[in-house]
């Protein structure tokens, strides 16, 4: 590997640099993956591209890639790395883009993403490892896995039950976005030069802007397979090749496309796009709520698909951040729309949010009688429980510094003439018993929501003015 200098002298990560260790792979004698990096780190030598690659590794054998390339590395998730690859392309589309996978990662975990990305058709680069087991984690049965072949979950060979081994090349190049496709192996000197061939042409393609290129690459792995080198090369030759032809399965000439302009990252230019401005809204709170928390209010707020925990939650957020204060929205939704669970954990913070998930809430505004039983042991000692007391005939035995209040939000919604606008009855009592914002922060978060939909803004109103009166009512 002398003579690609994009090849590290000495491999720090690995072991330290210390020993023999520091001058060579982790890949076990005769893996296909060290001559596949070896072409790879020539062709990107040769192309004089060093300074503009970025090599995507995920999980598997290639996992450590960056131990060795002296080029930008990214880590993807197992079976992510195109889409991490597409993430650095259009962020930076100067960047050469070397999304470098193995069979299990690319044709199992990681299919929706292989297939997805190709019929995108951007220009980046796959060097797709195929040794037909699944090697890091155990030789199990991999997608590319031949007939008969064994392994350690298929120890009588894989048969019908198991399908057919995919021929992702076959696959990719019968896609209409990428423009070159092909197979090539390792086993002798000819296809290591069409190898080494194939990959330059594919970062060649990507440099001028043409489309996506794909390289498969029938690789060697002597450990599962329980043969020497020799006896691998071997097999791939007279058993691999038969099922998976070598040869371009798709060479289309196309005119350079690929022309973006690096992302805009100015936050006024962002804000524009989206209609937001930089002008400040009108602020009401003199100071944070320390009288509840001195950094950071967590709020849960529960009930069924529909109730309008979510918008709740959503406007809490808004009138935060409108006050200029850190404040974060995680939804959670049951697997129905409507009828399901949902639940929303907010937090509003002084400064920053540090964890945006609430398991043991200072206030929680629960919708039904599951989720207060659910929620509501988990608040913690001197919080706040309001419930909509229309649906809660009973509620649950709390800890007594615990301040609880029972307004009906949907008796209130419902005589009001609409029963969707009982979250904001929610808010109107949450407001009431916690103070948390002053009532005109809440109510300029309602009007901006209800921007496009003005005639309902009064209604709104009412229910919010109605929500506060039943909290004092209680109070009295």
């Amino acid at each position: 590997m002398s003579k690609a200098s994009v090849i590290y002298d000495k491999f720090e990560r690995h072991s330290h640099g210390q020993g023999l260790k520091g001058h060579a792979t982790h890949y076990c004698p005769g893996c296909g993956h060290g001559l596949a990096h070896k072409y790879l780190a020539e062709a990107i030598d040769n192309l004089g591209i060093q300074d503009r690659t970025v090599a995507v590794s995920p999980v598997g054998c290639s996992v450590f890639l960056y131990y060795y390339f002296d080029v930008g590395n990214t880590q993807a998730a197992h079976g992510r790395a195109p889409a991490v690859a597409l993430g650095h392309k259009f962020a930076n589309p100067e960047s050469v883009v070397i999304s470098y996978q193995g069979d299990g990662d690319l044709a199992s975990i990681g299919l929706a993403e292989t297939i997805a990305t190709a019929q995108l058709g951007a220009p980046i680069t796959v060097i797709f490892v195929n040794n037909a087991i699944y090697g890091m984690t155990g030789g199990q049965m991999a997608p590319t896995t031949l007939m008969g072949q064994t392994s350690s979950t298929s120890p009588s060979g894989r048969d019908q039950y198991n399908g057919q081994p995919m021929k992702m090349a076959e696959i990719i190049a019968g896609l209409d976005g990428p423009v070159y496709v092909e197979r090539v192996a390792l086993f002798d000197a000819k296809q290591r030069i069409k190898a080494k061939k194939a990959i330059q042409k594919a970062l060649k393609l990507q440099m001028e802007g043409r489309g996506y290129s794909f390289i498969e690459v029938l690789a060697e792995c002597p450990t599962h397979l329980k043969m020497s080198p020799e006896e691998t090369e071997k097999w791939v030759k007279e058993c691999m090749e038969p099922v998976y032809p070598l040869g371009v399965k798709k060479d289309i000439t196309v005119e350079p496309w690929f022309k973006r302009n690096a992302p805009m990252f100015k936050g006024e230019k962002i804000l524009s796009l989206t209609g937001a401005t930089t002008v400040h809204p009108e602020r009401f709170c003199r100071e944070f709520p320390k009288e509840l928390d001195l950094h950071d209010v967590s709020l849960k707020l529960a009930g069924s698909g529909g109730d309008g925990a979510q918008t709740a939650a959503m406007l809490i957020a808004r009138a935060a951040i409108s006050e200029g204060f850190d404040a974060t929205h995680i939804p959670s939704y049951g697997p129905e729309s409507r009828g399901g669970t949902s639940y929303a954990d907010v937090h509003v913070a002084e400064t920053e949010v540090l964890n945006p998930g609430s398991p043991d809430p200072l206030i929680l505004l629960a919708f039904n009688t599951p989720s207060l039983t659910k929620f509501g042991p988990a608040v913690r000692k001197g919080g706040y429980v309001i419930y909509d007391s229309s649906v809660v005939t009973e509620a649950p035995v709390l800890d007594p510094s615990i301040k609880v209040f029972g307004v009906p939000f949907t008796g209130i919604a419902t005589d009001l003439g609409k029963a969707v606008v009982k979250n904001i009855v929610a808010l109107g009592a949450l407001q009431a018993a916690t103070n948390i914002f002053p009532r005109e922060t809440f109510l300029s978060a309602i009007r901006v929501a209800l921007k496009d939909k003005c005639a309902l803004i009064p209604l709104n109103e009412e229910a919010f003015a109605w929500g506060i009166k039943s909290v004092e009512a209680l109070e009295q």
